[in-house]
């Protein structure tokens, strides 16, 4: 058993998910989502060397490219994240029904199998057909299944779409180039490359240009906070939980060790962005009514941190944005859904029109509040060690950089705990509020469990993503 397995296992599933129909569909879906993690489990668990694992084949011919995939630490890292939450997604979407409920699960499904080759591929050409193709199922999950009007939701998802698909053009000019230099598309064949300054110049920013739309970056982010809001509950999940992963994973992974001297040169820039998406997003969400657009620029602002800590070009800063990148999909996710779950007994979104529900539901109240307090990177959170390591790693470069950075800690304590205080607290809601399901409290239970223990413990994730690090930083300082 290999890594193609996996590949495998979720495309069949998202084939499978079709043929059986729209009654069957969810459970179908759920079935293979969780072979799959069943799958990542096992290889994490029982092999002793991970590049036992690559696979590469012969693919084309002309250009020369392979069907070549990396498997390590780092890769295994982000395909696990897509495994643990795929399933968890779907199983959250239990209580919703669905037009074509068929087309729905197997667009989930097809869309994991895309994200989860993005981690796993080490050919250009391989890597960008993936990355690609990850961006046509979200594409019409926002689209056909989304909130609002059809005519609000196209106009969103098209801005997406046209952003997505430009920064990707650039990228893939980016690869054409590299393959005339190095006649080969592998990863291990552009790592050997020698560019100059200019040539490297030029290829960081169109790396860097596809990278920063997807995460994303600020000025290139003016497309999320609508997407966010008008895609269906799960589309949100696999956009902020996962798929904005696949731009600071390949950051790592291909931006910096192709064009490093690059990377030193424009550090100043890069952090200078990433840091002002700290501010701007936490600044923004204060002034959010809408409870699904806060936990939007809530996102944005800790992937600023994340990305500010991608390009310190430290071994801290790498480690703390791996480890921040999983705690942020697993907490980001649940407060998603909760927020759905609070959407589907009060059918509003708007914050003012909410609040009471603790004296309702004591038990969701607390579930909820552990996620918003995970969010704030509360000691004893998975959040805490990812943003603690990145801030010190920022504290590294420039000590200004972490006490700038450091503010996503004091503003994000107040948006969201206001937040919290307007949603949870204050007299008995009118409105009656049904408590969770079963449903509903092992995908949270489950989440929160992952980000408690962590928090606790996080050895088994750090050595896991670790040596990879060190491999990158390795190739990063290698001129």
């Amino acid at each position: 058993m290999d890594v193609t397995t996996l590949l495998l296992l979720l495309f069949v599933g998202a084939v499978i998910t079709f043929i059986a129909g729209d009654k069957l569909a969810s459970k179908v879906a759920l079935l293979f989502s969780a072979a799959a993690l069943g799958v990542t489990v096992y290889l994490l668990t029982t092999v002793q060397q991970f590049s036992s694992l690559n696979v590469s084949y012969p693919w084309i011919s002309a250009p020369k490219a392979y069907f070549a995939l990396k498997v390590d630490g780092l890769s295994l890292a982000m395909v696990l994240l897509t495994t643990a939450l795929t399933p968890l997604i779907i199983l959250s979407s239990f209580a919703n029904q669905f037009k074509s409920a068929k087309n729905f699960y197997a667009l989930v499904l097809f869309m994991a199998f895309a994200m989860a080759g993005t981690f796993l591929a080490a050919d250009g050409l391989l890597y960008y057909i993936f990355w690609e193709l990850a961006l046509i199922p979200i594409y019409f999950i926002a689209l056909l299944w989304g909130n609002d009007a059809i005519e609000a939701r196209k106009k969103a998802v098209l801005k997406f779409f046209i952003y997505t698909l430009g920064g990707s053009l650039f990228m893939l000019v980016a690869f054409a180039y590299l393959y005339h230099k190095a006649g080969s598309f592998l990863l291990t064949d552009l790592y050997q490359l020698k560019l100059s300054s200019c040539e490297q110049t030029w290829i960081f920013f169109a790396f860097f240009l596809a990278y920063a739309i997807k995460i994303p970056v600020i000025p290139f982010h003016t497309w999320q906070a609508e997407v966010y809001q008008k895609a269906p509950t799960v589309g949100t999940m696999l956009l902020s939980g996962i798929m904005l992963k696949m731009g600071l994973y390949s950051v790592m992974r291909w931006q910096l060790p192709i064009a490093p001297e690059a990377a030193k040169t424009y550090m100043p820039l890069v952090l200078g962005l990433s840091i002002a998406g700290v501010i701007y997003g936490s600044i923004v969400a204060l002034r959010q009514k809408d409870l699904k657009k806060l936990l939007a620029y809530s996102s944005l602002a800790h992937v600023g941190l994340i990305a500010a800590g991608c390009y310190t070009l430290t071994y801290d800063g790498l480690s703390g944005a791996v480890s921040q990148m999983i705690a942020h999909g697993f907490v980001i996710v649940g407060l998603f859904y909760a927020a759905e779950i609070i959407y589907r007994r009060y059918e509003t979104r708007t914050i003012a029109d909410m609040g009471g529900i603790r004296t309702q539901t004591p038990k969701f109240t607390s579930l909820f509040m552990i996620l918003v307090l995970a969010s704030v990177a509360l000691p004893g959170t998975y959040n805490f060690v990812g943003e603690f390591t990145v801030l010190y790693s920022l504290s590294q470069i420039n000590v200004w950089y972490a006490v700038i950075g450091g503010t996503t800690i004091i503003l994000g304590a107040y948006y969201m705990l206001k937040m919290f205080q307007n949603v949870m607290l204050g007299e008995t809601n009118a409105k009656l509020f049904a408590d969770v399901t079963v449903g509903e409290t092992v995908v949270m239970v489950v989440l929160i469990a992952f980000l408690l223990f962590f928090g606790l413990y996080p050895k088994p994730l750090l050595d896991l993503v670790n040596p990879s690090i060190q491999e990158i930083l390795t190739q990063i300082n290698r001129s």
